[in-house]
């Protein structure tokens, strides 16, 4: 039987879906390999947990989808997913721990979203100014 493991992550409206199985040690975002992702910055957001578990990486092939939002919301979605699946896969909480110490965001989602806006002004908060002369 082979060992599959499903993840999710979430950030802003970027949905990442992701899927573990034993291999070389390929990730893939969007059937794109890693290294080819996108702005650098958004590479280096998702390489963070595969830099801390270095040791693991050779033993697994990680394929993440990920749909909506904007590039760095969709790159912490998709860190999300790899170190959830990593600590899954491994059932090691010292590697949790880890990632935890590191940035509590790779595991746990940040509940912040944008707020809606509303009449009577420009944005959320912001209102028109009145003037009395």
């Amino acid at each position: 039987m082979k060992k599959v493991i499903h993840t999710s992550g979430k950030r802003k409206t970027a949905i990442a879906r992701g899927r573990f199985r034993k291999g070389k040690g390929r990730v893939r975002i969007n059937k794109q390999p890693v290294e080819l992702y996108g702005p650098e910055l958004a590479r280096l957001k998702i390489n963070e947990p595969l830099t801390l578990a270095a040791d693991l990486i050779g033993q697994v092939d990680i394929d993440v989808k990920v749909i909506g939002g904007g590039v760095m919301g969709q790159a912490e979605a998709a860190r999300m997913v790899i170190a959830k699946g990593l600590v899954q896969w491994t059932g090691d909480i010292e590697l949790k721990e880890k990632f935890s110490q590191y940035d509590r965001t790779m595991l746990v989602g940040d509940p912040r979203r944008s707020e809606p806006k509303k009449y009577g002004g420009r944005g959320a908060r912001a209102r028109r100014q009145k003037s009395y002369r």
